[in-house]
C-alpha cells in the first residue's frame, strides 16, 4: 500500500481525540507544520466525524494519502462497503474553481489507473468546500472503469453525499486487507518521471514493476554498474540503450545523470539532446516544480536560479559540443555523458555544411557522432557514453541512425568497449548499412538488459508501438490483429471532421488529463482549417500552461508537429492528416507542398523522413487518440478529396470505428 500518514478503520476514528490523530499526521510530515495546516487538520477531522456518525458506516479512513501521481497526497481516501471515496477539503474556500477539481478527479484516475486493487472499484472523487453552502445535485453517472463524475459538497452535506453514492451505486464489498496489499503501477508522463527523479525519487519509485513490464530499474542499473566499472578499471566505454517508442529510454538516461549532479564528483554525468523542445520543456518543468516545492515548504527561489539547477542537469547536445570547440583539446568537465535520441545525431555532410555556415569553421570533416566522441576521449583515464536510440525515428535531412556511431568507433576508436543490444539488429536501425563495420571494433557485448521492449507511455496499450508500425508497413493483417487487441482499453477513432475530433478529446479527458493536436511539418494545406505548420509554436506554453492559458495545447487552436513533439506525449491527441501521405493501392505515396502544388518525394531519405513524422505522431498519446483525415474539396486542387479518401478508408479497414 502507498505511504498514508494515519489510518484506521471507521469506528476507532470515531473514537479517536481529534489532537492525537493531528498529533500524528504531524509526526509525519516531512517538514514544519504551519498553524493553518493544522487548522485544516482539525476541520477535516471534524467534519469526517461528524459525517461518518450519521450512518452506519463500516470500512477504513486514511489522511494524507500519497497518490501516485508523484508527489501528491490525498486529504482523505474512504473506503466504505463497495466505494473509494477520494476527498479533498478546501479549508476557507468557497468556490469549486476547476483546478479544484481537476486535482481530486485526478487522484481518483490514478489509483484507478494504476493501483491494482482499486482497478474495478466504484471510486468517488468528492470536493468539500468548508466556508460554503453547495445546493445538493442529482447523484452522477459512472465513468468507464467506475469513476464517478467528481461532486462537489459542503460539510452540512457531507453525510447526505456520501449515502447517496453507496445507494446509488453497487458492488461488491471491499475487502481492506486485499486493497490495502494492491500494488501500485505507476506510468508517469516523462514530464512527471524527470520532475520525480529531480526531487529525489528513483527509478523503481515511479515505474512500473509487473511481470508484463520490462523493469526500467534493470536497464537503469546495467547502465549504472558499466559506468562504475569504467571508472574502477580506468576504461573507456560506449553503450547503447535501444527500445520501442515510450518504453522509457529517456527516463533510463535522466536517471543515469540524476545520479551523479555533484560537479566535484568524478562521477559527475550531464544528460545530453538535440530535441530543442524537449530540452527547453523538461527544463523548465523541473524549474517551476523546483519553485513549487519550495514554495509548499516555506522557502522562496526564484525561478531563474532554479532554471540555471535544471540546465545543469539537461542540457542541450548542440551546446555541449560548441562548448568542446571554445575548449580546444581539453576534456569536458562531465565523465559521463548521455546523449538521447542519438539515431538523430548528424552525418559528416549535414555537419560540415552546419559548421561552416553557423559558425564559420571551414574544413570541419567530422559527423556529429565522431566529434562527441572524440570530445569524451581527451579523457586520459576513463569516460562513458550513454547512447540511447529509437528504432525509425529519424526525422530531418543529415540525420545519421546507428551507422555513424558505429563508423566512427571502428574507424576512429577502436579502443573503446562497446556494449548493445541484441534488438539493434532489427531493421528498423538500419543494421545492414554497419553491421560489417562492427567487426572492427575488438571488444562488443551485447546484452538483452540495453533492450526496452514495452511501451510505458500507452498503459492501456503496450501494443500500439507494433500496430502503428504494422500499419505504417501497410501490414494490414498483422494490424487488424494487433487494434484488436487495444481497442478495448485504448480508444482509436478516425473522422472527417476536425470540430468532431476536438469534441471527442474534451469529452474523454477528465482533470488536467492533457490533449492536444499534432500534425506533420509536411502539411501545408490544413490552413482552410485554420491549422498551419509555418506559424510559431512555443513548445513550452503548449505542453505545460494550463486551460486558461490561450497558449496551452488544452485550446486545440495551435498544432504541434513531429518536431515539437518527439520524445514527448499526451494523455489523449487528435492526429490530422494532410495529403503529405496518401494511401494508394501500390502503397503510401509521399509529398511536399512547394509554392501552389504538392510534388512527390522521390529521395529515398527523404520519404523515410515522412513515414517516421507519421510515426512520431501516431504514438504520442498515452491513452487513446482520434485521427482526422479531412474531406477535402473538389474545388481546390490542392484539397482534392483523392489525395484523403484512400487514406480514410485504409484507417476503417483496420477496424478502426468512425466517429461520425
Amino acid at each position: 500500500m502507498a505511504q498514508t500518514h494515519y489510518k484506521s478503520d471507521i469506528q476507532n476514528f470515531l473514537l479517536t481525540p481529534t489532537e492525537s490523530i493531528v498529533g500524528a499526521l504531524t509526526m509525519c510530515s516531512t517538514f514544519a507544520v504551519e498553524e493553518a495546516q493544522l487548522y485544516a487538520w482539525k476541520v477535516e477531522i471534524e467534519s469526517l466525524r461528524s459525517a461518518l456518525s450519521e450512518f452506519e458506516a463500516d470500512g477504513s479512513i486514511y489522511l494524507e494519502f500519497t497518490i501516485p501521481r508523484l508527489g501528491s497526497r490525498a486529504d482523505v481516501i474512504l473506503i466504505v462497503r463497495h466505494v473509494i471515496f477520494v476527498l479533498e477539503y478546501k479549508v476557507g474556500e468557497r468556490t469549486a474553481h476547476s483546478r479544484f477539481l481537476d486535482q481530486v478527479t485526478d487522484y481518483a484516475l490514478d489509483l484507478r489507473n494504476f493501483h491494482e486493487s482499486s482497478h474495478e472499484k466504484v471510486i468517488a472523487p468528492v470536493l468539500v468546500l468548508s466556508q460554503s453552502t453547495v445546493p445538493q445535485q442529482e447523484k452522477a453517472p459512472e465513468y468507464s472503469s467506475n469513476v464517478l463524475q467528481t461532486l462537489v459538497t459542503d460539510q452540512a452535506n457531507l453525510s447526505r453525499t456520501l449515502q447517496e453514492v453507496l445507494e446509488g451505486t453497487s458492488g461488491a464489498p471491499i475487502s481492506i486487507p486485499e486493497w490495502e496489499s494492491g500494488r501500485y503501477h505507476p506510468s508517469p508522463s516523462i514530464v512527471d518521471a524527470a520532475k520525480a527523479l529531480y526531487a529525489g525519487h528513483s527509478v523503481a519509485d515511479i515505474t512500473r514493476s509487473d511481470s508484463g513490464a520490462q523493469n526500467l530499474s534493470l536497464t537503469a542499473n546495467f547502465v549504472a554498474s558499466l559506468v562504475e566499472s569504467a571508472r574502477q578499471n580506468r576504461k573507456k566505454v560506449i553503450c547503447f540503450v535501444s527500445g520501442v517508442p515510450g518504453a522509457g529510454k529517456t527516463l533510463v538516461g535522466l536517471d543515469v545523470a540524476n545520479r551523479h549532479t555533484d560537479r566535484s564528483d568524478d562521477l559527475y554525468s550531464v544528460y545530453l539532446s538535440g530535441n530543442g523542445p524537449l530540452v527547453a520543456i523538461l527544463q523548465e518543468a523541473l524549474a517551476r516544480d523546483k519553485v513549487d516545492r519550495e514554495t509548499r515548504k516555506g522557502n522562496r527561489l526564484k525561478k531563474s536560479e532554479a532554471r540555471r539547477g535544471a540546465k545543469q542537469f539537461i542540457q542541450n547536445v548542440h551546446h555541449f559540443r560548441d562548448a568542446c570547440l571554445l575548449e580546444g583539446g581539453a576534456p569536458p568537465i562531465e565523465h559521463v555523458v548521455i546523449f538521447d535520441e542519438a539515431q538523430r545525431a548528424w552525418n559528416r555532410e549535414q555537419t560540415s555544411r552546419f559548421m561552416q555556415r553557423k559558425r564559420g569553421i571551414t574544413g570541419f570533416d567530422s559527423s556529429e557522432p565522431e566529434f562527441l566522441i572524440s570530445c569524451m576521449d581527451r579523457h586520459l583515464d576513463w569516460t562513458v557514453i550513454v547512447c540511447l536510440v529509437g528504432g525509425g525515428q529519424e526525422i530531418n535531412t543529415g540525420e545519421a541512425g546507428m551507422g555513424e556511431w558505429i563508423i566512427a568507433l571502428a574507424e576512429k576508436f577502436n579502443h573503446w568497449e562497446v556494449h548493445l543490444s541484441p534488438n539493434l539488429n532489427d531493421h528498423e536501425y538500419k543494421q545492414p548499412e554497419w553491421s560489417e563495420k562492427l567487426k572492427g571494433v575488438p571488444r562488443v557485448e551485447f546484452n538483452e538488459a540495453l533492450h526496452l521492449k514495452v511501451s510505458m507511455r500507452s498503459f492501456r496499450a503496450e501494443s500500439l508501438s507494433k500496430f502503428v508500425r504494422a500499419a505504417l508497413n501497410l501490414e494490414i493483417q498483422e494490424a487488424k490483429e494487433l487494434f484488436g487487441q487495444i481497442c478495448d482499453r485504448y480508444p482509436i477513432r478516425v473522422t472527417r471532421s476536425l470540430d468532431r475530433a476536438k469534441r471527442w478529446l474534451r469529452e474523454r479527458a477528465r482533470g488536467s488529463e492533457r490533449y492536444g493536436l499534432v500534425v506533420s511539418s509536411q502539411a501545408i494545406r490544413l490552413k482552410p482549417h485554420a491549422i498551419d505548420v509555418r506559424c510559431p509554436l512555443d513548445p513550452i506554453h503548449w505542453f505545460l500552461d494550463d486551460k486558461e492559458d490561450v497558449r496551452s495545447s488544452y485550446y486545440l487552436e495551435d498544432a504541434a508537429t513531429e518536431f515539437h513533439i518527439q520524445g514527448l506525449e499526451l494523455d489523449w491527441v487528435g492526429v490530422v492528416w494532410d495529403g503529405d501521405l496518401r494511401h494508394t493501392p501500390t502503397g503510401w505515396t509521399k509529398h511536399s507542398f512547394i509554392g501552389s502544388r504538392w510534388n512527390r518525394i522521390n529521395s529515398s531519405e527523404r520519404q523515410t523522413y515522412l513515414i517516421n513524422a507519421y510515426r512520431v505522431l501516431l504514438t504520442r498519446a498515452r491513452q487513446g487518440m482520434i485521427i482526422v483525415v479531412p474531406n477535402g474539396d473538389p474545388l481546390d486542387p490542392t484539397r482534392d478529396p483523392s489525395f484523403y479518401d484512400s487514406t480514410f478508408n485504409y484507417l476503417l479497414g483496420l477496424g478502426i470505428p468512425h466517429e461520425a
